[in-house]
């Protein structure tokens, strides 16, 4: 007789493994990625700090020396205070503005300008400088306000620039007698990147200009870190966030995180 077959045995079910653990930071990752943020969080405020201290430091010695010893808490006390003097050209100035808006002051102001008007070299000096503060600091100008693109230093790579003034008429009507477009000239003010106080002033046709809607402050970051620190987009941000939020509630839900059932033995 034949020796029977061997019974065919139903295959038995496979059992779900382990789940696969989480890869786990190394003490050194950590330890770099902490060292990093610490960096990220007490570089802005040290630099912050000391250029703060500075700036106090070297109003103070300029101003301390011009005011009486004995008026000074520095004198009585046994430590100096820091800012004293920023404080007292703080309230100089207001009250020299104040004096200024009013008749008296005005009529003192006036005769010094007529002194200093019949100043040979000095005349010269004060009135630009008039004018640059003026302009800078005055409360309805519009230069340096605006931020453009202009086509340098050749054609095709476009520069970030600060619109400053309009062509006075007689620098437009020589740059039209020269060929120039009949476009407004306007004066730009182009920026050297990482030192944005040093650059390069001409004048353009306005229709040369494209004009950017990102404020002075954010074109100021984007040259000083040579386009690393991008224009901020508050709406764009918040959005952003919202969806990395969205991605890790989505990765780490409540199905994720259930514990695996027990196996059978």
């Amino acid at each position: 007789m034949a020796p029977s077959s061997p019974p065919i045995q139903a295959p038995e079910p496979e059992m779900p493994g382990p789940a696969t653990p989480k890869t786990r930071v190394s003490a050194r990752g950590r330890l770099r990625t902490y060292f990093l943020t610490g960096v990220i969080v007490a570089g802005p405020l040290a630099i912050t700090a000391y250029i703060t201290w500075w700036f106090i430091a070297l109003i103070d010695s300029f101003v301390k020396p011009l005011v009486p010893a004995s008026y000074l808490p520095d004198h009585y006390l046994p430590f100096s205070i820091p800012g004293l003097g920023l404080v007292i050209a703080f309230l100089a100035v207001t009250l020299l503005g104040f004096l200024t808006a009013n008749l008296v002051g005005r009529s003192v102001i006036e005769f010094g300008e007529v002194l200093l008007a019949r100043t040979p070299v000095i005349s010269g000096l004060y009135k630009g400088l008039r004018q640059i503060f003026e302009t800078l600091f005055s409360a309805n100008g519009t230069s340096f306000r605006t931020v453009g693109l202009v086509e340098f230093p050749v054609k095709g790579t476009w520069s970030v620039v600060f619109l400053s003034a309009p062509a006075a008429p007689e620098v437009e009507g020589a740059l039209r007698a020269h060929g120039a477009a009949a476009d407004e000239m306007v004066g730009v003010f182009l920026p050297c990147a990482p030192n944005p106080t040093t650059g390069f002033f001409f004048y353009l046709p306005r229709a040369d200009v494209v004009e950017l809607h990102i404020s002075v402050d954010d074109a100021a970051k984007l040259v000083m870190s040579a386009g690393v620190i991008q224009p901020e987009d508050p709406q764009g941000r918040l959005q952003a966030m919202a969806a990395s939020l969205r991605a890790v509630q989505q990765a780490g839900g409540p199905a994720a995180h259930r514990e695996p059932a027990p196996q059978d033995a």
